[in-house]
């Protein structure tokens, strides 16, 4: 690793060191990141102009110091092509594994697969995965989902919770994502309500493309029940975002009921959140000194900030 590079990581773990908490041996850390199109790299420190792609060594361990801050790190956009993914994880060490679909076809599916990277020292698969997909005769627009949505399994200190990764399709227009998330919603509060099913800590996370704080598709969205934690209100999604237009494209949720005196009661066993999480803020601290505008550095790192909350283990 070359000097510049090694020094540059120092700053971003110390940024990281204010941004995130520590994991703790009663914590659990779940991150969800849309990381822009993670498929090839360029097998250089620092890729030259001529270069394609333009993701480098130097990017990957940036994206690694960022990762290794959750104990499961759900990601989207990881493509067909799986050398990025398996170079990262090379990085991070052999404590880390991951868990992943299988590509999605067709144009819509983008040759993408969604996947969980998790640190094997704090967490285990529990056994279940899975793809969801309609059922043949669901009724409404959406014959199947674009781009499949993902479910993974995980235990920590004998706590099971339940994964479900998705990036809902983009389309042409805001009314072309509807139909896909509700679909989804209503799939995964179907799944939620199930009794003797396999549907513990049920939750859900990654990019479901919605614009605006109570539209059309957050509306549809959070009906079904799912609980959107306040924490994450108010941070940006995207590097390209700003205060005047606010984007609520990721989320981690999970399903709350609301009792018929307005009180609403979490379904988490075993699991407690306390309102402890967030965004990071890699652009002022990776790649420093490069001179790269917010596009170029979309490609090296992502167009997308990773999401964070924080739970605690009471079991």
């Amino acid at each position: 690793m070359p000097d510049p590079v090694a020094a540059d990581l120092a700053g971003l773990r110390a940024a990281l060191d204010d941004q995130v908490v520590p994991r703790t041996e009663d914590n659990l850390l779940i991150g969800t990141w849309n990381i822009r199109a993670l498929g090839g790299y360029t097998n250089r420190w620092t890729a030259g102009a001529g270069d394609s792609p333009k993701r480098d060594w130097h990017a990957m361990s940036g994206i690694c110091e960022v990762i290794r801050r959750f104990d499961v790190t759900a990601i989207q956009e990881t493509r067909r092509d799986t050398r990025a993914l398996f170079a990262i994880l090379s990085l991070l060490g052999e404590d880390y594994r991951v868990i992943a679909s299988d590509v999605t076809e067709g144009n819509q599916g983008n040759a993408e697969r969604l996947a969980f990277v998790y640190d094997s020292t704090r967490v285990q698969p529990s056994g279940l995965v899975g793809e969801i997909v309609l059922p043949p005769l669901a009724e409404g627009e959406v014959k199947q989902f674009a781009r499949t949505p993902y479910a993974a399994g995980f235990v920590r200190h004998g706590v099971e919770f339940i994964l479900t990764t998705v990036h809902v399709l983009w389309g042409q227009r805001p009314a072309d994502r509807l139909p896909e998330l509700t679909a989804f919603a209503e799939w995964m509060r179907n799944w939620a309500d199930r009794p003797k099913d396999w549907n513990r800590n049920l939750m859900v996370l990654g990019d479901f493309n919605i614009d605006r704080h109570d539209d059309p598709l957050w509306r549809a969205f959070f009906a079904t029940g799912l609980y959107p934690p306040a924490v994450l209100h108010g941070v940006p999604r995207t590097i390209f975002g700003d205060n005047h237009k606010r984007h609520f494209y990721d989320q981690i949720s999970w399903f709350t009921p609301t009792l018929s005196n307005g009180r609403t009661v979490s379904r988490l066993e075993g699991l407690e959140f306390n309102n402890v999480g967030g965004n990071v803020d890699f652009l002022p601290h990776v790649l420093t000194g490069s001179g790269l505008d917010r596009t170029q550095m979309s490609w090296r790192i992502s167009d997308h900030y990773p999401l964070w909350l924080e739970f605690r283990i009471t079991e």
